[in-house]
């Protein structure tokens, strides 16, 4: 699979209703740009998480970037998957890894956030943060391409579903 297309329907900010109860509050948020090639994997798998079955409580956002608005969402949920593409690692290689409230992981750009920061605000703000994973791929190419996806990219893209259905509708965190 050399590209992957936009879905023509995009379900968006809507709970599921639908699927096994694991009693716990998730939050999926698919982050990254989809005019640069592989960074898009982010909102596009969470579209595609968004259009399937998910346990009751599970909501799907597809963002550009994360913003601090972001806070109040994460402090609602009882775990957060952060789904985006990175730079180091083998193109197409799916990485997981648990995410703590870090306050000195600040981004370098004013209008987005690293996600360790917006847990720490949640610490600060709300006096809680939810058990928040990343999953991330690799990505080879970031240049100008809409929704396009590299390869090895769209052929992980299935891995990274898999990766975060796991962490969705695994037992709720203590």
């Amino acid at each position: 699979m050399g590209a992957m297309e936009r879905p023509a329907t995009v379900a968006r900010d809507s709970p599921a209703t639908h699927g096994a109860a694991s009693g716990a509050r998730t939050l999926v948020i698919g982050y990254g740009s989809p005019i640069r090639g592989d960074d898009a994997i982010g909102p596009l798998a969470a579209e595609a998480l968004a259009a399937g079955s998910l346990p009751w409580g599970s909501r799907v956002l597809a963002r550009h970037v994360l913003t601090a608005e972001l806070a109040e969402d994460l402090a609602a949920a009882d775990r957060v998957v952060f789904l985006d593409a990175c730079v180091d690692g083998e193109p197409g290689e799916v990485r997981v890894r648990e995410l703590a409230a870090d306050a000195s992981a600040v981004s370098t750009m004013a209008h987005f956030h690293d996600p360790r920061e917006l847990l720490a605000w949640c610490e600060t703000l709300y006096g809680r943060a939810p058990r928040a994973w990343l999953v991330s791929v690799a990505g080879r190419s970031f240049d100008y391409a809409s929704y396009r996806l590299s390869p090895p990219v769209a052929a992980a893209v299935a891995a990274m579903l898999g990766e975060a259905r796991r962490l969705i509708e695994g037992p709720p965190p203590p």
